[in-house]
């Protein structure tokens, strides 16, 4: 997010965000229907993360087609026990 989606999004309530690989702003579910009521928004110590907790409206979040961007997991390597 950039200063002027986090403005509008305060503002509607609802979730917009600026792409960085289309250079463009854009409000998440204009077209598709697939809106994110923005229900809280936290910041970490240092401000500079946004973690918004919101509303799915409609089944997809994701371009991929899934409710979720976040499906991909990371391997972890076993650590000895001690």
């Amino acid at each position: 997010m950039n200063k002027k989606s986090i403005e509008k999004t305060l503002a509607t309530g609802e979730a917009h965000y600026w792409s960085r690989s289309r250079s463009e702003f854009w409000h998440k579910g204009a077209t598709s229907g697939h809106i994110q009521k923005v229900k809280q928004i936290f910041y970490d110590c240092d401000a500079d993360t946004i973690l918004l907790k919101i509303e799915q409206i409609g089944e997809i979040a994701c371009h991929t087609g899934v409710r979720s961007c976040f499906f991909n997991s990371v391997a972890l390597p076993l650590r000895a026990m001690q």
